[in-house]
């Protein structure tokens, strides 16, 4: 139960600085008429421009911001007073006591909930104005546009009716009255879910791809590694057979026939050195031998020639002081050249015995290694080499570890599980909207028709109780269809009467529907609509209606009007006074001054 329980008005249109309230917290017909005693007063006074509407213009303009018709807010203004123009509705709904405190020169807009201040997080105060936060909040709690407000709380001659609207606003309007606008704003949250969906499964298709490019490059470098890997081995096998043929080849070698071998080559290389060497000291003492002998020959010539006391160079006869000198020193000369040739001759003898017959001794067959020591380090080869065997089979292929490593460390497993979730969850999403939005959906069409039928029948219970002769029915797709003894109408092809009744019929079934699927609404405002054409007959009708809402439905309905004949036809009268310029209203029960 939605219930408006008063507003209060001050500065607003032609209601001045003195606040003026009206309490709307009753069950009954309500007959607001006015005075302008600025025109003359008493009887004579106009009843229009008197400030009947302000009062459901001010409502307006409380509950969404704006007034019943095109009037910018500056100009709702009071003109004459020009500032602080300030409106305040309270309302019950669902157990809790709401108010709305809005105004211009200063901005105001405040809420509070069982008099507690609601605060926006835009609001750095409570006097910073329109706040688009606090506004949603409230439409919320309303459960009502500001057009459907129009159609069912306020109706006022200057609202396009609705048969007069153009098709899309018929549309959307009958839309949000049959529950289908609720689809609509259902479809948009779904749609904001499919998009959340959408772009959750684009993250996870980006994490797995993701995934997918880390493990393409640890692949490669597996791969590169596992190149690797097999030239180790491959380098390692190819090592380990380069060994067992050097083993094969050390082990074909009799070592101490090799070492034998190489005792010889010393042997017979240290005697041919010898020989060598003999032979060149004898070449040596053959020449010297040689050389001594002509040296003897020649101081013994030199000795005999002395001897017949001549001289050897020149053969003329010597002096015997001569003589005896000369052959002093040839004898001297004789007996070392006979020494020398002695000890010559004596030393070749000694080489000549030792050097035999000269012959050189078969050269030994040639050995395995260049050099003893080679061969005496071949059992320490061979043992290093079956060492080295042992250990090149022990060595790890260090890429082993890393490729393992990479395998089962690196590498990730990729995970559909939660993609394919979510593209279920999305596709539930898309058939969802597709019920909610295509307009052969049979959840829309079974909305349509339940709903459609009870408003046929409502529209046809206040045609017919206002007199209305046509029959006017809703079809499936929403048009309106206007029938007379069979024959089609327009709503322009019917009489200002006719179509205010239509008006008055429609906006009460809107009403009966809207309460049905939504919300009751204790108050009605009826402005002037009964005034503009109808007959007496229609304004009795119209007048039954509304007081066996008021008494039945427990409905606070306000009969705009300027027939002074209806004042006995209802229990309360509100009396809109304008005087030098500022607007008041008065009657014996509602009156409320502030």
């Amino acid at each position: 139960m939605f219930k408006i329980k008063n507003i209060t008005v001050k500065n607003f249109l032609s209601v001045g600085n003195q606040t003026q309230a009206v309490d709307f917290d009753k069950e009954q017909v309500t007959l607001v008429l006015g005075e302008n005693l600025d025109l003359g007063g008493d009887d004579s006074g106009s009843r229009n421009g008197t400030g009947k509407t302000t009062i459901v213009n001010a409502l307006s303009y409380a509950l969404y911001g704006n007034a019943l018709t095109n009037i910018r807010k500056e100009n709702l203004i009071n003109k004459t007073n020009g500032k602080g123009m300030l409106v305040t509705v309270e309302f019950e709904k669902t157990g809790n006591l709401y108010r709305i405190e809005r105004g211009r020169k200063p901005n105001v807009m405040r809420l509070f909930v069982n008099d507690a201040q609601q605060k926006s997080s835009n609001d750095d105060d409570e006097s910073q104005g329109d706040s688009r936060e606090t506004q949603k909040y409230i439409d919320n709690l309303l459960e009502m546009s500001h057009t459907m407000f129009k159609h069912l709380v306020a109706l006022n001659t200057y609202t396009e009716p609705f048969l007069a609207m153009k098709a899309a606003d018929q549309r959307e309007v009958i839309e949000q009255l049959l529950g289908i606008t609720i689809l609509s704003e259902k479809a948009e949250l779904l749609k904001a879910s499919v998009k959340e969906t959408k772009d959750k499964i684009q993250i996870e298709t980006f994490k797995i791809d993701s995934i997918k490019s880390a493990n393409e490059n640890i692949q490669k470098s597996i791969s590169s590694l596992e190149l690797k890997s097999s030239a180790w081995d491959s380098k390692k096998e190819s090592d380990i057979t380069s060994l067992l043929n050097s083993v094969l080849q050390l082990s074909k070698v009799d070592i101490e026939y090799e070492l034998n071998l190489h005792a010889q080559f010393k042997t017979w290389n240290e005697n041919n050195a010898k020989i060598r060497e003999l032979n060149k000291q004898k070449a040596t003492l053959d020449s010297a031998v040689g050389q001594a002998e002509k040296t003897l020959n020649k101081y013994k010539t030199e000795l005999e020639t002395l001897a017949n006391k001549k001289c050897h160079a020149c053969e003329q006869d010597l002096h015997d002081h001569k003589h005896e000198e000369l052959t002093a020193t040839a004898t001297k000369h004789f007996e070392e050249a006979h020494d020398y040739f002695q000890k010559m001759s004596a030393q070749l003898k000694q080489i000549v015995e030792e050097l035999g017959t000269g012959d050189q001794e078969p050269r030994p067959a040639e050995p395995y290694y260049e050099t003893e020591a080679e061969a005496l380090g071949h059992q320490n080869n061979l043992t290093n080499l079956e060492q080295s065997i042992v250990n090149k089979d022990a060595e790890a292929n260090p890429y082993d570890e890393q490729i393992t490593e990479l395998k089962h460390s690196a590498l990730q497993a990729i995970d559909w599980n939660a993609v394919n979730e979510l593209v279920r969850l999305k596709d539930h999403q898309e058939f969802l909207l597709k019920l909610l939005t295509n307009k052969d959906s049979f959840i829309r069409k079974k909305i349509i028709d339940q709903n459609l039928s009870y408003l046929n029948k409502r529209l046809g219970y206040y045609i017919d109780k206002l007199g209305l002769p046509h029959q006017v029915s809703f079809l499936n797709d929403l048009n309106v269809e206007i029938t007379q003894l069979g024959q089609d109408l327009d709503f322009d092809n019917l009489s200002r009467g006719e179509r205010n009744r239509l008006i008055l019929s429609l906006s009460f079934a809107f009403r009966d529907v809207w309460e049905n699927l939504y919300q009751h609404v204790n108050l009605l405002f009826i402005d002037e609509l009964i005034d503009a054409g109808m007959d007496a007959a229609g304004v009795e009708a119209g007048l039954a209606v509304l007081k066996k809402m008021g008494r039945e439905r427990n409905k606070n309905i306000y009969l705009i009007s300027h027939k002074d004949e209806l004042i006995g036809r209802v229990n309360n009268v509100l009396r809109v006074v304008k005087e030098n310029g500022f607007t008041s209203y008065s009657n014996d029960v509602d009156f409320i001054e502030a």
